[in-house]
This record gives structure tokens, sequence and C-alpha cells, in this order.
């Protein structure tokens, strides 16, 4: 009886197992995905029925919100979903550098999203307790905001193992996750921005 194992098929296995791996971690992590949509949907939806039936919606003495500071940081981070595309066909492509480079400018752009944020909270004449507008503002666009930090934090990882030689030569896991929560994050915001500055 021959006990010698053919290489070629260990070869073939260990590829099965590693994508049948990475197949069943990515389900896993759009399972997470689809219950973080739960919960802001649930939010969503308490924000449209109170906005349909609260008589004095915005606060005393608040007419409306500025549009055109937040129009512009929707546009930086919805445009950064393209520059973390760029950068994951940079890594397909073995192209290290190029995949830094978009990655980091991901990074630029959600940062400055956060700032920007923080600036307009900072110049709002209303406070989380300021009614149920007030409440609610808050906590949609903090608890966004709560997701935007942990996609930069989750971006800084996969940049600081990018530096581990051969980190990613078993696949690519960690980054195509961290994209496509990012991505997820752009849509919430979007609805979030319809929501809140388009319908006022």
């Amino acid at each position: 009886m021959d006990s010698s194992i053919n290489p070629e098929k260990l070869h073939h296995f260990t590829h099965k197992h590693e994508h049948d791996e990475e197949g069943n971690k990515m389900f896993g992590f759009i399972i997470f995905l689809l219950s973080e949509s739960v919960i802001f949907l649930s939010f969503f939806a308490g924000y449209i029925i109170y906005k349909s039936t609260t008589v004095n919606w915005l606060p005393s003495g608040v007419e409306g919100l500025e549009t055109i500071a937040p129009t512009i940081n929707t546009i930086i981070l919805v445009s950064s979903s393209f520059v973390i595309y760029f950068a994951e066909r940079c890594l397909q492509r073995q192209n290290l550098q190029g995949f830094r480079l978009f990655l980091l400018a991901t990074m630029v752009m959600g940062s400055y999203f956060l700032y920007g944020q923080v600036v307009e909270w900072s110049e709002l004449q209303f406070g989380f307790t300021s009614g149920t507008f007030g409440g609610m503002f808050y906590l949609l666009t903090g608890f966004h905001g709560l997701h935007v930090l942990t996609g930069i934090l989750l971006q800084c990882m996969i940049l600081i193992r990018s530096f581990i030689p051969g980190n990613y030569d078993t696949g690519h896991f960690g980054v195509n996750s961290t994209s496509l929560f990012w991505h997820f994050v752009d849509v919430i915001w979007i609805i979030l921005f319809l929501l809140i500055y388009v319908w006022q």
C-alpha cells in the first residue's frame, strides 16, 4: 500500500479548505451586517413615526438644519467607498503600495467626515435633551459616527497587517469584510442624510 501523499492533491485540498473557511467567515460577517441593519431600520422607523406625529418637531428657536457642510461631508464619505474599492483591486493585483495608498486615503476621508460631524455638533443650537428631534438627531448621527470610527480602526488594522510579509497570501477576508463594512456605513449615511437633512 502506497502511503505517499500526492503534493498536488494536498495543495488542492488545502486551498479548498481555506476557500471554504473564508466563505464561511464572510457569510457570518454578512449576518452580522444584517443584524446591524435591523437596528438602524428600527431607528429610521422611529424617526419617521415621530416626525410624522409630533406637532412641534424642531426645538424652540430652531428653524432647520444647515445643509451645505453636511452635503460636502456626505460627498466625501460616499466617495471613500470608491477609494476603498480601488484599494481592494490593488491588493488583488498584489500591488501593496497602491493598496496602502488608497486605504490611507479612505481613512483620511472617513476621519474628515467625523471631524465635520464634530464641528457641526459644536455649532448646533440644541442638545440631546432638546425634544424628540434633538434626541433622535444625536442618537442617529452619533450611532452612525461610532460605526465610521469602527471602520477607520478596522482599516488601520489591515493597513498595519499589510506590512507583515506574506500576510495576505492565503486570503483577503479581513480586507474584504472591512470594505463591505465601509460600504454598509456609507449606505446607512445616505439614508440618514435624506431623512434628517433633506426631509426637513
